[in-house]
């Protein structure tokens, strides 16, 4: 199982991952959170993390 992993002080709350995987990752209060852990087999989680423009979001092999 994959495990996305936001890193709270890089983020910038661009949205980013969000638009790409609506089911895993919110913003909230200006920042990145993820919302559905056990979600990312309904989007990419790893084109999420690609796309961060400063590389807050790590994804793990669980």
């Amino acid at each position: 199982m994959l495990k996305p992993v936001v890193d709270w002080d890089t983020c910038v709350g661009c949205g980013a991952c969000a638009e790409v995987c609506p089911e895993v990752f919110q913003l909230r209060d200006d920042k990145a959170w993820v919302i559905g852990l056990d979600k990312c087999n309904t989007c990419n989680c790893q084109e999420a993390a690609d796309i961060c423009p400063v590389q807050a979001i790590t994804v793990t092999e669980e």
